[in-house]
C-alpha cells in the first residue's frame, strides 16, 4: 500500500518528537488546582428543540478565566434512576452541532453533553487576554505569554469541568460516563480522560493536538496546523526560538498526558491522514497504559471512516 508516513510496524513503536517540559506534571497540577477553585455557576435553559423521548437544554457554565461555556444537554425521559452519559467534543473551529444528531445515544438511555469549545464556532466565550499574537489559531494563542496563558490549557480544563458537572447531575451515574470526539474532539477526549481519572471509556478518532514538532518536520504545518507556519514566518523567521516554541507547546501536547489515562480506549486512525499525520496519533496511542484497542483504516485519511461510528456506539454500550 502507499505510504504517507512510517510503515505500520514503525508506527506501533514510535514515541514522538515534541519535547516534554521538565515541569509538565506541576503545570497540570497547578491547572487542576485552579479548576477546583472555579465556581461553575451552571445554568440550564430549555431548548427550542424538543422530542417526545428526551428533554433538551442549553447548558452554560463558567470555566477558568471566567469564560462562559456553552454545551448541549439531552436526557432521556423514559429512564428511571441513574443512567450512563456520553460527553462529545467537536472538531477544530466547529461547534456542538444540532440536537438531532445526538438522539441515537438518548434513545439508548444515555444522557448526552456536547460542548462548544471556547472561542470557536459555537456560543462559548474566549474571555481571556494574552500577550503577543492571536493570528490565526488557537494552538499559538498565548505562546508569547506565560505557559499558564496557553488557550488549549483552558480548553482542556473546560472538558474536565463539563465532566464534573455531568457527574453531579442526579440522573447521571458518574461511574458510567464515556467521552468521544473526532480530530480536535479526539484530542480533547484524550485530554479529558487524562485529567479526570473517573472517565470510564473513551473513543477518540484521528486526534489533533499531538506531536507538533513531528508535524513541522514532516512539512505538514498546513490546514489545521497552518498556524505554526504562520507564527514562524511572522514572529521568528530565522527560527532562533524554535526549541523554546516547541518546548512550550509541549505543555498542551496530548501525547505527554496519555500515560495518565485509566479508562478503556477505542481509537480510530486513517493511515493516509494528511491533516493529523498517523505518526502523531501513534505517539499518543503508544503512551497509553490502560486497556486499549485500535481500529486502522489503511486507505483513509481525515474523513468519514466506514462503520467507525458503529464501533463507537457498540463500545459505549458496554458502559
Amino acid at each position: 500500500m502507499p505510504l504517507l508516513d512510517m510503515p505500520l510496524e514503525q508506527l506501533h513503536q514510535y514515541q514522538g518528537r515534541n519535547p516534554k517540559p521538565d515541569d509538565f506534571d506541576q503545570y497540570w497540577q497547578r491547572a487542576l488546582d485552579e479548576l477546583s477553585h472555579t465556581e461553575f455557576q451552571v445554568e440550564l435553559r430549555p431548548s427550542e428543540f424538543q422530542v417526545p423521548f428526551a428533554t433538551c437544554y442549553d447548558l452554560f457554565f463558567t470555566g477558568v478565566g471566567k469564560a462562559r461555556i456553552h454545551a448541549h444537554y439531552l436526557r432521556p425521559t423514559f429512564v428511571k434512576g441513574k443512567h450512563p452519559a456520553i460527553l462529545q467534543f467537536h472538531g477544530y473551529s466547529g461547534n456542538a452541532g444540532g440536537f438531532s444528531a445526538k438522539l441515537a445515544y438518548v434513545s439508548l438511555g444515555y444522557s448526552v453533553f456536547a460542548m462548544d469549545v471556547r472561542g470557536q464556532g459555537g456560543l462559548s466565550e474566549d474571555s481571556t487576554s494574552v500577550k503577543g499574537t492571536t493570528l490565526h489559531g488557537h494552538i499559538i494563542r498565548g505562546i508569547d505569554d506565560v505557559p499558564d496563558r496557553l488557550l488549549f490549557r483552558q480548553i482542556f480544563l473546560d472538558t474536565v469541568a463539563l465532566f464534573r458537572i455531568a457527574a453531579e447531575f442526579e440522573e447521571v451515574d458518574p461511574a458510567r460516563i464515556g467521552v468521544t470526539g473526532w480530530s480536535q474532539g479526539g484530542g480533547l477526549t484524550l485530554a479529558c480522560a487524562a485529567l479526570e481519572p473517573r472517565v470510564a471509556r473513551i473513543a477518540p478518532v484521528y486526534p489533533f493536538l499531538s506531536d507538533y514538532l513531528r508535524v513541522w518536520e514532516m512539512d505538514m504545518a498546513k490546514n489545521a496546523y497552518e498556524e505554526l507556519r504562520t507564527y514562524f514566518r511572522h514572529h521568528d523567521p530565522q527560527h532562533k526560538r524554535e526549541h523554546e516554541i516547541f518546548q512550550k507547546l509541549g505543555y498542551i501536547d496530548i501525547q505527554h498526558l496519555a500515560s495518565r489515562i485509566q479508562s478503556e480506549v477505542l481509537m480510530g486512525v486513517g493511515l493516509m491522514d494528511d491533516i493529523c499525520p498517523p505518526s502523531t496519533q501513534f505517539a499518543t496511542y503508544n503512551k497509553i497504559k490502560a486497556n486499549k484497542s485500535l481500529v486502522i483504516y489503511p486507505d483513509f485519511g481525515h474523513e468519514g471512516l466506514p462503520a467507525m461510528q458503529d464501533h463507537i456506539v457498540q463500545f459505549m454500550l458496554k458502559l
